[in-house]
């Protein structure tokens, strides 16, 4: 979401002169605003121009998928001292990611680490698709068996049922964890085996 945001204000930059008025509902944008799809955020936050539709996702998807905007990236309420905590017991931290290795591979290597994960030390693993194209659940249904090769699979923690899903079927012995968050529409019914956490935060 703070990735939308940072984009749409941009977008606001560019539109200053030539559409007012959608440039100062963009530069109102919060996190909070944000929900899936750059489209329907634009017809939240009150930009109903057909026309403004695609010039704005277009100069979304020029930006969104790059390493340099994965700096606004925040983590999930006590995501960092969950995975911190995992690798001091002596867990494998891999983080399976729907991100490419072209275009987002350096840039999510420096958020993770400039977040606090465990990262770019023995027991952690980054992995990414090897191209933008790749369907993230085609990808994600290729590797998921090939995680036994780092030991044995305890968990998986994902934003998308349908990945939760495929985690369960590859690991059944694991838990699967679906994260409560953001996630595509119209998903398949979720796995009656996997546990559902909105945040990593052991606060009641």
């Amino acid at each position: 979401r703070p990735r939308v945001v940072a984009i749409l204000h941009e977008l606001a930059t560019a539109w200053r002169d030539l559409h007012p008025e959608a440039a100062a509902a963009c530069a109102r944008a919060e996190a909070d605003d944000i929900g899936y799809g750059f489209i329907q955020n634009l017809i939240r936050l009150g930009v109903v121009d057909p026309a403004l539709h695609d010039e704005g996702l277009a100069f979304w998807k020029a930006r969104f998928f790059q390493d340099p905007h994965v700096k606004h990236d925040i983590e999930v309420v006590g995501a960092r001292a969950y995975a911190r905590a995992c690798y001091d017991a002596g867990a494998v931290i891999v983080y399976l990611t729907g991100r490419d290795l072209p275009n987002m591979a350096l840039g999510s290597f420096a958020s993770l680490r400039d977040l606090g994960f465990p990262i770019g030390v023995i027991g952690t693993e980054l992995v990414v698709k090897p191209t933008f194209e790749m369907p993230d659940a085609e990808f994600k249904r290729e590797v998921a068996p090939e995680l036994r090769r780092l030991g044995k699979v305890i968990a998986a923690f994902d934003n998308e049922p349908a990945n939760v899903n495929l985690f369960l079927a590859a690991h059944p012995e694991a838990h699967g964890i679906f994260l409560d968050t953001q996630y595509a529409p119209d998903p398949p019914a979720l796995d009656p085996r996997a546990r559902v956490i909105s945040s990593f935060s052991l606060d009641p």
